[in-house]
């Protein structure tokens, strides 16, 4: 039990650091109601404070500009390990994620990973049932606010 013990370390430590060092920036709840801006008080900066629940509105139509920019973002530095469907890869697929979770939560995740393991009970149960930690992408608010948009999008807002 024990030598099993260690294996299971050993393969998320392993995997940890092959997420690393896949980290090469290439390119520069439930749901509230779709009421298309994020407000943050510097929308480049890459994870610090937490995003609150009042810093992000989303409305409807879709800015299609930050859908295509998400899907970029998405492209290179999260479809490795997610799925457009509700299939898990590594993480959990995107299906319905904007239907599930408010916007704040999914950008914290994105933006503050590491907060959000350490103490949100939601992203807590989603590490034991994937068992791999979401590695820091270095992804700013703005573009966690595109990816969002590219989300809401892959769920069929539009």
């Amino acid at each position: 039990m024990k030598r099993r013990s260690i294996l299971v370390v050993a393969f998320l430590v392993l995997s940890s650091l092959f997420f690393i060092g896949c980290n090469n920036d290439e390119t520069a709840n439930t749901k509230t109601g779709d009421s298309a801006a994020a407000s943050t008080s510097n929308g480049n900066e890459v994870h610090g404070s937490q995003i609150q629940p009042g810093d992000v509105t989303v409305t409807t139509p879709l800015n299609q500009a930050w859908v295509t920019a998400g899907k970029s973002t998405y492209d290179v530095k999260c479809q490795s390990c997610h799925k457009l469907t509700d299939e898990r890869v590594v993480g959990p697929g995107w299906a319905g994620i904007t239907k599930r979770r408010e916007p704040h939560w999914i950008m914290n995740m994105i933006t503050n990973v590491d907060m959000m393991l350490e103490t949100d009970a939601e992203a807590q149960k989603l590490l034991e049932q994937c068992l791999v930690r979401m590695p820091n992408q270095n992804i700013t608010k703005d573009q966690a606010r595109e990816v969002l948009e590219f989300m809401r999008s892959n769920d069929g807002v539009k």
